[in-house]
This record gives structure tokens, sequence and C-alpha cells, in this order.
């Protein structure tokens, strides 16, 4: 009898599967990003060298830290220098404030027609009171002619050259005016590539937590773009929970990330259906606390400058290591790129990550009594001619100072 042998499998066969990719690749008008992840601007943190520490570790949009339309049209130093990029970022990303649309719509022409931009994203989601109370950031979609008119102007100007707009918004400015389905609904409308939603309102400020239910009725209600979703991304778990939740097409991260750039590393694996993530000791900590302070003392091109800018990160890297309180202040304190090294040879080195203690919430957790607004701003959704709403529009334009994104 004859005895028909089974073929052997391939190797092929016994190679364990390839993982599967939990999203695809985040498509933003012209640009496909593999990894769908987004740098949320964050000011006087998400500046070049940070942006570029991220992109080292990961994947993504990375985008620059708040400018105003207006000082940019005015050509300011300091807005020049915030619209600079890292070497290798692509897209150049660049986010816009601003309430008036003419001023918007110069400031987008300014930077495709100067080629400063490949994409350029519109804040509304600041909850600082120094914007809402001139009818800024996350207060302006309550004005809805306005919005349209500021994201029509932006798309307009964005048009001639190929360059998408997207815009980045909060739920409301509190839980009795919520503004973000009609504002997403308009947007997309109006022809933007994205829409971000950070699910608080501006009086939530960054307290309590995001309603990510939110995030979930905005990718029902707009449907030809992509809905990325943002709040309380502190980890990939996170970002894999909130996208199994919401069904958004990608993720936005703000706080997360300080002190933490190769969290990158871990939103592109868990992204991609990896369950490799970084947990790295204390010497990687350090190693990359030092690189920071490096890439700011270049970037601002000021020794002292940049390491009085790398301070505020220090609590942030070294959150949940085994670093003795006299030796943190020090750190805080440095002057000179001598004085980090001396105080970062004391660390022990060899500590290995501290789980937990290193993870979780960072960052502000604050919220706000009331929102800053001008006066009788959420008397109705029409924008006055004359009278406060319109004088505080007018000295909003005035100002040519950036501030925190939402």
């Amino acid at each position: 009898m004859t005895q028909t042998l089974a073929a052997a499998p391939s190797p092929a066969a016994l190679s364990p599967a390839a993982p599967s990719p939990v999203l695809p690749p985040l498509v933003i008008g012209p640009h496909t990003v593999a990894t769908p992840v987004v740098l949320a601007p964050m000011a006087g943190i998400t500046n070049a060298p940070f942006r570029a520490l991220c992109r080292e570790h990961g994947a993504g949009v990375f985008v620059s830290e708040m400018v105003t339309s207006r000082a940019l049209v005015e050509r300011t130093p300091e807005s020049f220098r915030l619209v600079a990029h890292e070497p290798g970022a692509s897209p150049r990303s660049v986010q816009l404030y601003g309430v008036d649309p003419a001023t918007v719509g110069a400031a987008v022409r300014l930077l495709v027609e100067e080629d400063l931009a490949d994409h350029v994203d519109l804040n509304f989601g600041c909850p600082v009171a120094k914007v809402t109370r001139r009818g800024g950031g996350a207060a302006l979609p309550w004005k809805t002619g306005l919005f349209t008119a500021v994201v029509r102007a932006a798309v307009t100007a964005a048009a001639p050259a190929g360059v998408p707009v997207t815009v980045k918004m909060r739920t409301g400015v509190d839980a009795e005016h919520l503004t973000y389905l009609t504002a997403g609904r308009i947007a997309e409308a109006e022809g933007v590539a994205a829409v971000a939603l950070h699910a608080r309102t501006a009086a939530q400020y960054y307290s309590g937590h995001a309603d990510w239910s939110a995030i979930a009725r905005l990718k029902e209600a707009v449907t030809t773009v992509p809905v990325l979703g943002n709040g309380d991304l502190f980890s990939a778990e996170d970002a894999l929970a909130m996208v199994a939740t919401t069904g958004c097409d990608g993720v936005v991260v703000g706080r997360g990330c300080l002190g933490r750039p190769w969290l990158f590393a871990d939103l592109a694996a868990a992204l991609a259906g990896d369950p490799t993530r970084q947990r790295p000791g204390l010497g990687v900590v350090a190693a990359t606390l030092r690189r920071h302070a490096q890439l700011l003392v270049e970037h601002h091109g000021d020794e002292g400058r940049g390491c009085r800018d790398i301070r505020k990160h220090v609590a942030w890297y070294l959150k949940g290591y085994p670093v003795g309180g006299d030796l943190r202040a020090r750190l805080a304190l440095v002057e000179t790129l001598a004085e980090l090294d001396e105080a970062l040879a004391e660390l022990d080195l060899t500590a290995g990550h501290p789980g937990a203690a290193a993870e979780g919430t960072r960052g502000r957790t604050s919220g706000t009594p009331r929102v800053a607004l001008p006066e009788g701003w959420l008397d109705d959704h029409d924008l006055p001619a004359t009278g406060p709403v319109a004088e505080a529009l007018a000295a909003a334009e005035l100002s040519a100072s950036s501030t925190s994104g939402g």
C-alpha cells in the first residue's frame, strides 16, 4: 500500500504571523503618514529641538508651536523662529491662531508662497484666558459665521499650492455651550483635510477626564475626512483604547510625551499591532535629556537660554526614577551644559525603568472656574459689527504674542 506523505510546511508557514496594523496610514491632503499620530502644539515645549527628538523615536505629524497670524504677517522675528522646521521634517506642519479671516488668509498665503509649510493647522482649542477673552481659540467656534469665514479664508489661501488645512478644537466653551459637532461639519464642508478634537471644554482646561464619547460622535458626524482624537493619551495602551472606543482615524498626543519622546516609538509599535514598548533605564533618560539640552542651545544660539529652557523638562524626564530632591533641584537650576553634565554624572545611570511610577498623567491637570470671554459673547452665534465683541476681536488681531495650544 502506497502512503502519501503530507508536504512539509514551508518556512513561511512556521513563522509567526506579521502583526496587523490597528489603523491604516493617515491621509492629510497629498500627505500619507504611515503612523497616524500627531504631536499637539504646546507653547514653549514643541519647538524644533523637541520635535526632532520625537521624530527620532517615532513617526507621525509633528506640528510647530502655535503662532499668531498677525505676527506672521508683520514678519516678527519670533514668529519666523516659531515656524522654522527641524532638519528632515516632512510634512512641515505649522499651527496658526487668528480671529480675522483676512489676516488668517494672508498668513496662510505667506506660508505657502514662501514655501514655509506643507500643512497648516488652525487652532480653535486654546483655553488660555488671554486668548479666549478676545474671542479666539476655543471661544471662536461659538460664532459660527466667524468660524466659517476663518476656515474658508485659510483653505482658499492654501489651495493654489495644494497645501492641506486642518483644524484642532475643543468640545466647546463649557458643558452648556458645546460647539464641536457644528464646527466639525462646517470645517468639513469648507474643505479641511482633517479635524482633531480635544475632548474637553475650555472650562475644563486640563482637569477631569476627556470625554472620548464626543470623539465618537464627531466621527459619526464628519464622514469624508479623518477625525483625530486627543485627550488623556499617556501611553500606547491609551491610544489603542481611544481608537477602539471612538473609531477615530488617528490620535493627537500632547502632555503624554512630556519628558518622554520615546512615547512615539510605543505609539508607532502599538498602532502597527506590535506589543513592543520602550522602558528606558535612567542612563537612557539622562542621555536623552542631555541631547535635548544640546539641541536647545543650538536652536537658541545661546547656552544660557538653552539651559534655562531645559529646566522645565527635568521633572518630566525624571518622573518616577530614583533621583534625590537636592539633585533634582540642582538639575532644575543649571546655567551651563557643564553644570548639567556634572549633575547628570551623579545619577545612578544603572537604574532601570521604575514601572508605573514613570507612567501616567503629567503636565497641567487644572481647570478654570470661568472661561474669560468678551462681554456678550455667548448671547448668540452672530458677530456684531460694533460693541464689546467687535472691540475684543480687533484687540486680538493687534496682539502679536503667541501662547499655548489646546
